[in-house]
């Protein structure tokens, strides 16, 4: 490959209006003296690609113009920027989607996800990396342990959010967990809660083949749900009685009034909810009676200084993520279109993975 000259074939699958995506030129910004270009090799789809597909926003990000979607992603280093140290070409990276500004109180705080000036792949205005090149900076790409593929490395985002969560939720080997919704965010958390050693984790769902998933992914106990907020009293018996011993942390990784409503309920006195899912913008909730039994709600946003832990638990074995890749598709304007398809549908699907 010729340097920075193959720009004018670099394609990227960019979101043009609702239910439409288009693969079309991406032109790369020149590399800066703390940049890599990377090649793309393996792109995860994410719930907010497709609730961007479909609604042209996500909360209070909206689609004005054509963008770039993807942020689950890893690929090979290309080039390197005159001053990058720590990469070479042929690396192969995972990648950090978000770039915070490094100078605000929350970054230099420590906790650069909440950065009011962060720049994160596929979020209104910023394109995202669904596309064969992609200009980043070197400190967000991360070097891929020589037992870890490049799918396993687009597999660190999504992991990103249970880790942060079981962080931000103090999980360990005392901490029994209820964790309320069996998609892909669900069943990271149970990865990551079991990695951080959690003796006991119950899952919850509505649906069938979701628990299956969680069943072969070696959760200890799951309880199938319904839809009904009326059932909450004989759930929260239920989950109670499939931890056998009080919850200490109950992750609600779904969003519901019901959802959440159970998760305050089921967890002990002087216990923790944190709030992954984001279902419902506004929620009416028993908060007072959980607050009366001192029970700390957390929230998370996205994560921050996980990449180096995800490698970690890949690399050592702790942490399987493959079984949760369960479709996989190439690059073409068909494939994207289907892939989109086959995520937004839901069913079996779990992780549907782009190969480039």
């Amino acid at each position: 490959m010729g340097k920075g000259g193959d720009d004018e074939e670099n394609m990227a699958a960019w979101l043009v209006a609702v239910n439409t995506l288009k693969i079309q030129p991406f032109k790369l910004p020149p590399l800066g003296p703390h940049e890599v270009r990377v090649r793309m090799k393996a792109v995860g789809i994410c719930g907010s690609d497709v609730h961007y597909l479909k609604h042209m926003r996500c909360a209070d990000f909206i689609v004005k113009e054509p963008m770039v979607i993807g942020h689950e992603c890893a690929g090979i280093i290309e080039e390197v920027g005159s001053e990058v140290k720590t990469l070479v070409a042929g690396d192969r990276v995972a990648l950090e989607p978000g770039i915070s500004c490094w100078h605000c109180d929350h970054c230099k705080g420590g906790r650069y996800n909440l950065c009011p000036e962060m720049k994160f792949f596929a979020t209104p205005p910023f394109h995202g990396s669904l596309a064969n090149q992609v200009v980043h900076p070197a400190d967000l790409c991360f070097k891929l342990p020589d037992n870890v593929s490049l799918e396993e490395g687009a597999m660190c985002e999504p992991l990103s959010v249970g880790i942060h969560a079981c962080r931000r939720a103090g999980v360990g080997p005392e901490t029994n967990v209820v964790i309320m919704g069996a998609g892909p965010i669900g069943l990271v958390t149970m990865l990551s809660a079991r990695a951080f050693g959690a003796p006991r984790i119950v899952i919850v769902d509505v649906d069938d083949s979701r628990l299956s998933v969680a069943k072969a992914l070696g959760v200890d106990h799951f309880v199938k749900v319904s839809t009904n907020i009326q059932d909450i009293d004989d759930e929260v018996v239920q989950i109670q009685k499939a931890m056998g011993t009080g919850v200490d942390v109950a992750f609600d990784c779904v969003g519901f009034n019901k959802t959440m409503s159970t998760a305050l309920r089921t967890t002990r006195a002087g216990g923790k909810v944190c709030l992954v899912g984001m279902g419902h913008d506004e929620m009416t909730v028993p908060l007072t009676a959980a607050a009366a039994r001192e029970v700390d709600i957390v929230g998370i946003f996205r994560y921050k200084n996980t990449w180096p832990l995800c490698l970690e638990f890949l690399s050592s074995g702790k942490i399987d993520v493959k079984p949760l890749i369960t479709h996989r598709f190439g690059f073409s304007q068909g494939e994207v279109e289907a892939a989109f398809e086959t995520s937004a549908r839901g069913g079996n699907a779990i992780k549907v993975m782009f190969n480039l």
